[in-house]
């Protein structure tokens, strides 16, 4: 999963002494030394990444910033790296967190790439440029810490020992067994029933259980079949939908769960993986694989299955889905090839031209639909986005599906390119392909923007936990209130009037998150580059 760990400095390796320019003022945080050494034992490489203004200011010299850092090694032991910003706030440069330069420097320095890193740190600057670099992130918050910004956090923890120990478990949850030979294995059958972005997120578990498998077939719902045509690894879908996972759930009818259970049986598959999100349960489907005859069946499950299960995962509240989705695949004895990263991707072989309408490459795609009331940017919010963006020069195209074109219309009316209703999921894939960035509330453009590396302006409503459902090992800026009165609900319609946790977000905020994730400025004329 991770090839470096990356560390703020003050507030998270040592106390914070604001401008600390003397060795003896050093105070580890307690247990950093013992948990430095558990990441270096399990082969990872380790930089600090540090905002240091004080030399801007003129309050220490370089000279004294290195005794301090030779304290700070002498007391926990070497780092590979010190990525420092020597910059103040107003000087407006690069590597100043949460600017991502200071994550690049270092995942450069220690031959990796930021994907492969996590950052721990105490404010929301750390988080925020871990987040901007595409870097996992962790927070260990202290007194000072902000509780907007432990609220946006994508992962908090205790302390750094726990943070540490959250970094292992992750890796091991996603270490598969790799014998020095074993034959692939034959049919495999892998389940995802839902949406378009649940598919998507699911995709490198199932890229896993291809690289092990003869063949693979999997199972999916009509909203997610779009997605499933666009995965790497599938050699068949079937399309089913299945009413203990679809929403809003139809009746179940006894013929077709004998219909789709003989579809099954045709499969003859050796075994199945059943891919689920943290909320659902594989049993109702596994015991249709049974009476389907297949012998062995992999899935997650915190309820006793009985005979229904020959793998029975678990998986802790707050893992990432696609490492949810790779840990399974992983506890079934499959695991991505060394070629392949835990990324999010879809075969772009398959995607058609971009519509001619968006223009040549180098616009900002704005997509304020969801299927999920709640997940959706409010129209207003999108209409005033476009118009600033235009307004600064960018060139807007908003996309949305066939029941969004009014919608599409009248925020595209603000001075952007209207696509509503005129792109399936790989058109769009095409378009979102050519962009510069996604604005985006939590939805499955989202996860395809993550697929095509394409930086994401994540506008993520709370009700359901961010560092489970954001833009996945991609740049990303997150916007709005984490800390709302939805927080966590997952409601699919706003519990509060006015949408408030993305309403108040003023779309300048939209603004400075391009600038962030190094989106060309529009040059003159109002073209962006």
């Amino acid at each position: 999963m991770y090839d470096a760990v990356l560390l703020d400095r003050d507030g998270t390796l040592v106390e914070d002494v604001p401008y600390n320019g003397d060795p003896e003022k050093v105070r580890p945080v307690p247990g950093a030394r013992e948990a430095l050494d558990r990441l270096r034992a399990a082969g990872l490489r380790l930089a600090v990444v540090t905002n240091q203004s004080g030399l801007a200011r003129g309050l220490f010299t370089e000279a004294q910033m290195r005794a301090v850092h030779a304290r700070i090694e002498e007391l926990l032991g070497p780092f590979d790296h010190w990525a420092i910003c020597p910059h103040a706030e107003a000087d407006g440069c690069a590597c100043r967190k949460p600017a991502p330069g200071l994550v690049h420097e270092a995942a450069r320095a220690l031959g990796t790439t930021p994907t492969r890193c996590v950052l721990i740190g105490d404010i929301g600057a750390d988080t925020g440029a871990a987040a901007a670099a595409g870097a996992a992130a962790i927070m260990v918050p202290t007194p000072a810490t902000r509780t907007a910004e432990v609220a946006a956090a994508p992962t908090v923890a205790a302390d750094l020992p726990d943070a540490v120990g959250i970094v292992l478990a992750r890796m091991r949850l996603t270490a598969a067994p790799r014998p020095a030979r074993r034959s692939r294995r034959g049919t495999v059958l892998v389940v995802r029933s839902d949406a378009a972005g649940d598919v998507l997120v699911t995709g490198p578990g199932i890229r896993a259980v291809a690289a092990g498998a003869e063949r693979v077939v999997l199972l999916c719902g009509p909203r997610g079949r779009a997605a499933a045509e666009l995965l790497p690894g599938v050699d068949e879908i079937v399309e089913a939908s299945l009413p203990w996972i679809d929403a809003p759930a139809p009746p179940v009818d006894p013929h077709a769960v004998r219909a789709l259970t003989d579809r099954l049986s045709g499969v003859r598959a050796d075994e199945a993986v059943v891919f689920t999100s943290f909320h659902q349960s594989a049993l109702p489907l596994a015991l249709l694989l049974r009476l389907a005859g297949i012998p062995r069946i992999s899935a997650i499950s915190d309820d006793y299955p009985g005979s229904l299960l020959d793998v029975r995962h678990r998986v802790p509240p707050g893992v990432p889905e696609p490492e949810r989705a790779l840990s399974l695949a992983a506890a079934a004895g499959y695991a991505l090839p060394d070629h392949d990263e835990p990324a999010l991707r879809i075969r772009t072989d398959r995607l058609p031209p971009p519509a001619e309408a968006a223009g040549p490459p180098g616009y900002v795609v704005l997509h304020p639909g969801s299927s999920v009331e709640t997940r959706a940017c409010p129209e207003e919010l999108a209409t005033r986005v476009v118009r600033v963006l235009a307004a600064s020069g960018h060139r807007v195209v908003v996309t949305g599906g066939p029941d969004e074109r009014e919608l599409t219309a009248r925020v595209a009316a603000a001075g952007g390119v209207d696509l509503g209703g005129r792109t399936g999921l790989d058109e769009l894939a095409a378009v979102i392909a050519g962009a510069t960035a996604l604005v985006v509330g939590n939805t499955g453009p989202a996860h395809l923007a993550a697929a095509l590396g394409v930086p994401v302006v994540s506008l993520f409503a709370p009700t359901v936990p961010f560092g489970q459902w954001g833009p996945y090992r991609v740049p990303t800026v997150r916007l709005g209130d984490a800390g709302a009165a939805c927080r966590d609900t997952r409601a699919t319609v706003c519990p509060v009037p006015g949408h408030p946790c993305l309403s108040a977000v003023e779309p300048g905020r939209v603004l400075e998150a391009l600038r962030l994730l190094g989106v060309p400025a529009p040059v003159a004329g109002g073209v962006a580059g």
